[in-house]
């Protein structure tokens, strides 16, 4: 946790004013049991009135500046973790954005998610409550047995007593609670898991009548959170009783003795009801000091997988220097690139050679687990190839930065991924100052024009969230006019046809030729249909590339595709 406090850098003068604040409440609270002492033992038994009154205006005016000051300390704290709270949060979600694909499977998406709200809620709490506990405790503390003691020395002994009572238990708790929390925390990110898996994948789930599973699993993961939390519970009810037992076992003692001290002629009465205050301010003390040790564990845990994120170094990262000057015309090249997925014994990919040239369509086709766009993906360096070079205009793509490289990418993704806003604000996604004139273009050549003329509002017509208001092939129409608008030089469509039928399918194909004629186009496709016109096929089988040529070429020399496209089409169509 001591790590993330550098993030507190900058609201440093709001600390100090806190720490002032609460120190100037603390010494006002001091005070008041004194000048309580006073008006008893002088003014109560002398029947001094104009001495009860004068100081008991001078109590008034010490109770409010303490307020005044506690007032000060609340908002001056909330403001530095707030603000604290904020940055880290920041710093998170820009460092989670320069990870690869990689990182996000070893961490997962829920588990970020949590860490990024739930865990820096838990440091923000404890933060602002710490900065004036940090010095409130520790001075009422030393400060009351110091009063104390100067009241009566002998009575001070109950207070020496009990602290180290106090101590032991506070302790106990910490050590107890410290590993709940952080498994409380574990288990949190697994509900947040289930409940996401089942909140996206609800159409599947009903659709296989699996809602009583999802049911059963998402009670187990609650049941799993709910008996750690009870646990956790458990021990925070009992610091509570415990600590009342104690401080008022103390108050007892401190009554029964002070009495007879007081008939002994040893102590005064104003005396004894002071030195019972600062006992009380005493006790408090130490309860704040075990609140906080209870916070503390769980905030220590959430602070620890926070600086895990933080720490982690992204495996993909851009090269000092940056890139070389690039070919003029756009191309991609693969030079003998094997991959393998990370604990993944067999490669992927194995010994992929081929380059797509500008003004060409080259295509990918293979079964189902081939490595099709597995290999998609190494052309933005989503991931790094393990062996091997993958260049974009002649340039490796190491050498350039990843912005550099995915500004001349237009991709189109196999899950098509739409955005909460309007059409136009999600075509305008792949060019943020993109016209009217070239959103309406885009979405002329992507054929989504005709849908989108039939909603209400056109193109100022709101996506809900996970485009769930639109069917499956508009949001791939969608998703290629989000890359069309962006004009780059190399277009990368992964099974981006699959959810069209074959006449739109068709006309899609027939107007990008036009719209991609100076670009290379790489598609990755299931179906046969959509890929026989290309330039040049490739078809891929276990990784590995096992044909290469144009559609009548590849029905002569690869088995494998003949194969798939004898699963496709009929005798006559074949030929």
């Amino acid at each position: 946790m001591i790590k993330l406090l550098r993030f507190m850098k900058p609201y440093r003068w709001l600390v100090a004013g806190v720490l002032a604040a609460v120190f100037f409440q603390s010494l006002a609270e001091l005070y008041l049991p004194t000048l309580t002492a006073d008006i008893v033992d002088r003014g109560v038994v002398y029947g001094d009135t104009p001495y009860i009154w004068r100081v008991g205006g001078l109590m008034l005016l010490v109770a409010a500046s303490g307020g005044v000051c506690a007032v000060l300390a609340s908002l001056w704290s909330a403001k530095a973790a707030g603000g604290f709270a904020r940055d880290v949060r920041n710093r998170l979600f820009a460092h989670a954005e320069t990870f690869s694909l990689g990182e996000f499977d070893k961490i997962g998406t829920a588990s970020l998610i949590t860490r990024t709200t739930n865990d820096i809620t838990q440091v923000y709490n404890v933060l602002t409550i710490m900065m004036r506990v940090v010095v409130m405790a520790p001075m009422m503390c030393i400060g009351g047995i110091v009063m104390a003691v100067s009241r009566d020395a002998t009575l001070s002994l109950v207070i020496v007593a009990i602290v180290p009572v106090l101590a032991g238990f506070m302790v106990f708790v910490f050590r107890k609670g410290g590993p709940l929390f952080r498994s409380l925390q574990t288990k949190l990110d697994k509900l947040s898991l289930v409940l996401r898996e089942h909140l996206t994948g609800i159409r599947v789930i009903r659709s296989f009548n699996r809602t009583a599973y999802e049911q059963e699993r998402f009670d187990d993961a609650n049941r799993d959170l709910t008996a750690t939390a009870v646990r956790v519970n458990r021990i925070m009810a009992f610091v509570m009783p415990v600590m009342v037992l104690v401080m008022n076992a103390a108050a007892i003692a401190i009554i029964w003795f002070g009495g007879i001290r007081i008939e002994a002629g040893r102590m005064q009465v104003g005396d004894l009801i002071a030195f019972i205050q600062y006992s009380w301010q005493i006790m408090f003390a130490l309860m704040f000091a075990s609140m906080m040790f209870v916070m503390i564990p769980r905030a220590a845990a959430s602070a620890a997988r926070i600086n895990e994120v933080l720490d982690m170094k992204p495996g993909i990262r851009d090269e000092a220097g940056g890139s070389g000057a690039a070919e003029a015309k756009p191309s991609v090249e693969f030079r003998n690139v094997t991959f393998r997925y990370p604990g993944a014994e067999m490669p992927a990919l194995s010994g992929i050679t081929f380059k797509a040239n500008a003004g060409e369509v080259t295509a990918i086709i293979g079964g189902t687990g081939s490595g099709k766009s597995t290999l998609l993906h190494l052309i933005p360096r989503f991931y790094d190839a393990e062996e091997g070079e993958v260049l974009v205009s002649g340039v490796n793509v190491r050498q350039m930065t990843q912005e550099e490289l995915r500004a001349r990418i237009g991709l189109v993704p196999q899950k098509a991924v739409l955005f909460t806003g309007t059409i136009a604000e999600n075509i305008r996604y792949g060019k943020e100052d993109a016209t009217d004139e070239e959103v309406r273009h885009a979405a002329d050549v992507a054929q989504a024009t005709e849908f989108i003329s039939e909603m209400k509002d056109g193109f100022d017509s709101p996506i809900s969230q996970g485009g769930t208001n639109v069917s499956g092939g508009q949001k791939q129409r969608l998703s290629i006019a989000r890359a069309l608008v962006r004009k780059p030089g190399i277009y990368l469509f992964d099974d981006s046809f699959s959810a069209l039928d074959y006449k739109t399918d068709a006309k899609l194909r027939e107007a990008l030729r036009t719209e991609t004629k100076d670009a290379a186009v790489i598609i990755v496709a299931q179906r046969v249909s959509t890929i026989m016109d290309a330039d040049r096929i490739i078809v891929l089988d276990e990784g590995r590339i096992v044909g290469e040529g144009t559609h009548k070429e590849l029905l002569q020399t690869s088995a494998v595709y003949r194969e798939i496209v004898a699963s496709q089409l009929s005798e006559e169509e074949i030929a």
